[in-house]
């Protein structure tokens, strides 16, 4: 998930400071219903230390389950392959896992994870995730085998929802 959308407002603040703004404090609470209603419920939550990213999981709380949260500074404005580092020592033990940080690494993980978007893959979801990895937005993967062996195209998306598809989205 990338983190919901941030304010701008206050120059002094640093970028790793930055809050949510209302539409962006609106836009996860919309994501979070959305999650309840799916049983989207991770084992573990991999999250920036970024202000908006744990804003961001803070309004996707309560969880049905409450899952491991792992607050990681390296995340925050991470690479593909940072991103791919972290995922690659996730525990086989935990089965579902949540990224929530920033763009561009966010959408690179993502089209990588589905090999770029190959035409194995393509549906409605996929072609939409090429065009761009809105703030908010989630992706929801299948990924067979270990997260060790996480590598490009070895995963199969799911789901893209980002909350303008919902309602009460922005």
């Amino acid at each position: 998930m990338r983190h919901a959308k941030s304010g701008w407002d206050d120059p002094s603040l640093s970028d790793h400071a930055r809050p949510l703004n209302t539409l962006g404090r609106a836009a996860a609470t919309a994501m979070r219903g959305a999650m309840l209603d799916l049983g989207l419920t991770p084992d573990l939550v991999l999250v920036s230390s970024a202000r908006r990213t744990l804003q961001t999981l803070h309004l996707l709380e309560p969880w049905d389950q409450t899952p491991l949260i792992e607050v990681i500074d390296t995340l925050y404005l991470a690479d593909l392959d940072t991103l791919l580092g972290v995922l690659h020592t996730v525990p086989e033990t935990l089965r579902s896992v949540m990224l929530i940080g920033h763009n561009p690494g966010m959408h690179e993980l993502a089209l990588h994870m589905i090999g770029g978007g190959s035409s194995a893959q393509i549906n409605p979801d996929t072609s939409r995730l090429t065009q761009g990895y809105p703030t908010g937005a989630l992706c929801e993967f299948t990924v067979p085998g270990s997260w060790a062996g996480l590598s490009a195209g070895s995963a199969r998306l799911q789901r893209f929802l980002a909350p303008r598809d919902l309602a009460d989205g922005n």
